[in-house]
């Protein structure tokens, strides 16, 4: 039986990596095997691409393909496989995170992110996608106290805004497939309506 695919998507500043670990030990009891991965990343090649797309300025749609390379890269040697055996896969980011961050926040064209996710994807989508939401002055307000800010953290409030839309609005097309979960509320009550979520599915 083919396994599940979820991601978990949200601006930076969110939480929600740091419910990965919590989701995982969920699925294990459950007798699960997960694979947890992330992008951009996952992959050698993709952690190289990482470490580029995070630091290095760009022009937006060079860090839109340099995405969708890492992307290629990811579903091949990953995603795929461990979909293929049963597994689970759990991922920090996918797609939507281009549509929100490279469409929304830095312009680039929507049509031109559906052509590379078609080529790239084919019919991969996310089975469950956790869209972790949080009021754009707290993401800011959690940034400032983080470890050094990556290119994507030290943007403005403005930038924040349009990708907290972009992601909103995707949520919205996508209703079958997003969960939206309310980040702005106590680490206990977001952990047990992220429990709630996956043990549903």
């Amino acid at each position: 039986m083919r396994g599940k695919f979820i991601t978990l998507e949200g601006m930076d500043g969110a939480g929600k990596s740091t419910h990965i670990p919590d989701i995982i030990k969920l699925l294990e009891n459950k007798g699960v095997e997960v694979v947890s991965t992330r992008e951009p990343g996952g992959t050698a090649l993709g952690e190289q691409l990482r470490a580029l797309l995070l630091n290095e300025p760009m022009h937006p749609e060079t860090e839109t393909l340099l995405m969708f390379a890492a992307r290629r890269e990811h579903i091949a040697q990953i995603i795929e496989p461990a979909l293929a055996r049963g597994a689970w896969v759990l991922s920090d980011r996918f797609t939507d995170a281009t549509y929100a961050y490279q469409s929304g926040g830095r312009g680039v064209l929507a049509n031109k992110v559906i052509e590379l996710e078609a080529w790239v994807q084919g019919g991969l989508q996310p089975d469950l996608t956790l869209l972790f939401d949080v009021p754009v002055e707290v993401s800011v307000a959690r940034l400032a106290s983080a470890r050094t800010p990556d290119k994507f953290e030290r943007e403005s409030a403005d930038f924040f805004t349009k990708i907290r839309n972009a992601y909103l609005d995707r949520a919205l097309n996508n209703p079958n497939r997003f969960c939206i979960i309310n980040s702005n509320q106590t680490l206990e009550d977001v952990k047990v309506e992220v429990k709630n979520v996956i043990s549903s599915l």
